[in-house]
């Protein structure tokens, strides 16, 4: 047995961290003057390169957490402070699922979701399911204007397969966050990718969600294309905390080139003349939506749209 191995971390539970290595997975525990060194944010996490120290039990140490290449995160309030919580490190894309209808989707919420994804660079693949419930038009009506930002979008349906082979494809080789509102047919989108990894997926979420003191489990899937997939929270836990007003406009991309051009450098492009978002959205430059969802996500207000017809 090697003295040390190199791997992934696939598993985080009650402080034990599975770890996969090429001579196969390791219960470990961090050691511990890793706890005493000062970082921003969890020690180790799901999604983690790292090396440990093997024991001949399938037990291990970890002795020493890579560097990031990226990092999904919010932040939690803690006790005393903020801090920040890793959801899932060196993620390669997020992928935003939402339906085409059952439930209506939310331009709001993949708004946000869009912007924590800019503002954490890492890749967004959005992901339009359900499309057998609408026409075509209709599906590109909801979502075509993120491809004409330049997202990648994949119209999909769990049902009769349309757009699976093609999700598989951006899926493989990758480390890749799934998220989206309940109802929107993940763990059937995910079945059809591959069988039964819906189900495994959905097993473990419920489990992790039942009652306020249960354990809570992160884990990446392996696909058997490669790659992994990992189940995150919901959208709307993934506040703005760590994004200040001033600089929202910098992760709407039709908006951050023209953010140069406003005639004052603190505007906030909801009233000041000279503003050229505004005057973008006026010449039909930046859809009237994409404009509705910056205003809300700026003042976190969900009552009414602030664009007119």
């Amino acid at each position: 047995m090697s003295e040390t191995l190199d791997g992934l971390v696939i598993r985080a539970q009650s402080g034990f961290l599975t770890v996969e290595t090429d001579e196969g997975e390791y219960f470990c525990r961090l050691r511990g003057r890793l706890k005493q060194e000062a970082v921003e944010g969890d020690i180790v996490a799901v999604g983690d390169r790292v090396t440990i120290t093997p024991n001949q039990d399938s037990t291990g140490t970890i002795e020493k957490v890579h560097e990031r290449k990226s990092v999904f995160s919010r932040v939690r309030s803690g006790i005393k402070r903020e801090f920040r919580q890793i959801i899932l490190a060196n993620p390669d894309q997020i992928v935003a699922v939402f339906a085409c209808a059952r439930p209506e989707p939310s331009l709001r919420m993949l708004d946000r979701f869009l912007v924590i994804a800019e503002k954490q660079d890492i890749d967004a693949l959005i992901v339009a399911n359900k499309i057998d419930l609408v026409t075509k038009e209709q599906a590109k009506a909801l979502f075509g204007m993120y491809e004409d930002l330049g997202y990648s979008v994949i119209f999909t349906s769990a049902h009769t397969g349309e757009g699976v082979d093609d999700l598989r494809d951006h899926l493989q080789g990758k480390i890749s966050a799934f998220a989206g509102p309940s109802g929107v047919g993940k763990s059937s989108l995910l079945n059809a990718v591959q069988p039964g990894l819906g189900l495994h997926v959905r097993t473990v979420s419920a489990a992790t969600s039942k009652g306020k003191h249960t354990t809570h489990v992160r884990e990446l899937f392996p696909l058997d294309v490669g790659g992994y997939v990992a189940d995150t929270p919901g959208i709307r836990t993934l506040a703005l905390w760590d994004t200040e007003p001033e600089e929202l406009d910098a992760y709407f991309i039709e908006m951050r080139a023209l953010v140069s051009d406003c005639k004052f450098s603190d505007c906030t492009h909801t009233h000041e003349p000279g503003c050229a978002v505004r005057e973008a959205v006026a010449r039909g430059e930046i859809a009237p939506e994409r404009y509705n969802s910056y205003l809300r996500l700026r003042f976190e207000d969900d009552s009414e749209d602030y664009l007119e017809d």
